[in-house]
């Protein structure tokens, strides 16, 4: 695991706890852990109250992880839980410029007259023209889903066509309001991995459709958002718009795409929301999540599958599946 999932830069912050101990944040750096709780001078309790303190932090961050001379625990042997809980959390939807073209065409009509190509050919254009003129598609989670990045998940009884949706996660360093968009990437703290998982069958409400989406329902299970390993400071990533996003499910490739490819970026997103709402340090903005997810392949998520999800530079997250009884 820890060869994997070495992250990019100098550090990276995760929380850690040893057999039978608390949970406490972690300072990450050649596959080394530090307790930030016994040496940094506030004493935090977890990573959130690292980034809550991001300006006087990352300087103070970068030093420990230089400093041999301190006393580290090897990483293997260590529980690796989600690197922070969130007091909030915006997902975008909609971002993949491919994986809505897929949707479009998957949720089709059977009476739609278009072939495949015409579909496929009139949402690359109505894409393209949203990503110039148009506001990114927002709606806001639960901090109840999220779980460690090698936990299990379990996947309701009631959920008839759980999917996957790895993303890139921006986790934010500071009260964000109103910023424009050349401002916004100075309120990211760094980023971390996130598979948004959801129920596809009830996405959209049976009872009234004009009511249109159930996010509740379809994203909000307990533990439908495996997070991490890492979060990796903003300033090791060099572009967050051209990092691989890829999940394997048992083995095989069904998502390899690019950020590049998102219609709205992370400073736009960001931007975006903060003209709406308060960001607080260690909120959670998921940027979408790209094309090859299950509803494409036909194959949804069943009991006994594995999910390995990896970004550049952030790590990887290997979770299994587990079918709750009915």
């Amino acid at each position: 695991m820890s060869t994997l999932a070495q992250p990019a830069g100098p550090f990276a912050l995760g929380t850690f706890s040893t057999p039978g101990g608390a949970p406490f944040p972690g300072l990450l750096a050649r596959e080394r852990v530090l307790d930030l709780s016994r040496t940094l001078p506030w004493a935090p309790s977890d990573v959130r109250a690292v980034v809550e303190r991001w300006d006087e932090a990352l300087p103070l961050l970068h030093g420990l992880a230089a400093d041999d001379a301190l006393d580290r625990l090897p990483l293997e042997g260590l529980r690796v839980h989600a690197p922070l809980e969130p007091r909030q959390i915006f997902q975008s939807g909609a971002n993949y410029r491919q994986h809505v073209i897929d949707l479009e065409v998957a949720h089709r009509s059977p009476d739609d007259p278009r072939t495949v190509e015409e579909a496929r050919a009139e949402t690359a254009a109505i894409m393209d023209r949203r990503a110039a003129e148009d506001l990114p598609y927002v709606f806001i989670g639960l901090p109840s889903t999220i779980a460690g990045p090698y936990d299990d998940v379990v996947l309701p009884a009631w959920a008839e066509q759980p999917d996957w949706e790895l993303e890139l996660a921006a986790v934010i360093a500071r009260p964000t309001y109103r910023v424009s968009v050349e401002e916004a990437l100075d309120h990211v703290a760094g980023y971390t991995i996130a598979n948004d998982l959801t129920d596809r069958a009830t996405v959209f409400r049976r009872d009234m459709k004009a009511i249109g989406t159930d996010w509740l329902r379809c994203k909000n299970a307990p533990g439908f958002t495996p997070l991490g390993p890492w979060l990796v400071p903003a300033g090791s990533i060099a572009d967050p718009g051209d990092l691989r996003v890829t999940l394997k499910l048992n083995g095989d490739t069904m998502q390899d795409e690019s950020t590049k490819d998102m219609l709205f970026g992370v400073a736009r997103l960001v931007s975006y929301i903060s003209h709406t709402s308060r960001l607080l340090p260690g909120d959670l903005v998921l940027t979408g999540s790209p094309a090859g997810n299950g509803l494409h392949w036909g194959r949804l998520l069943r009991d006994g599958d594995v999910m390995e999800g990896s970004i550049t530079g952030l790590g990887v997250q290997r979770t299994r599946c587990v079918g709750e009884s009915a």
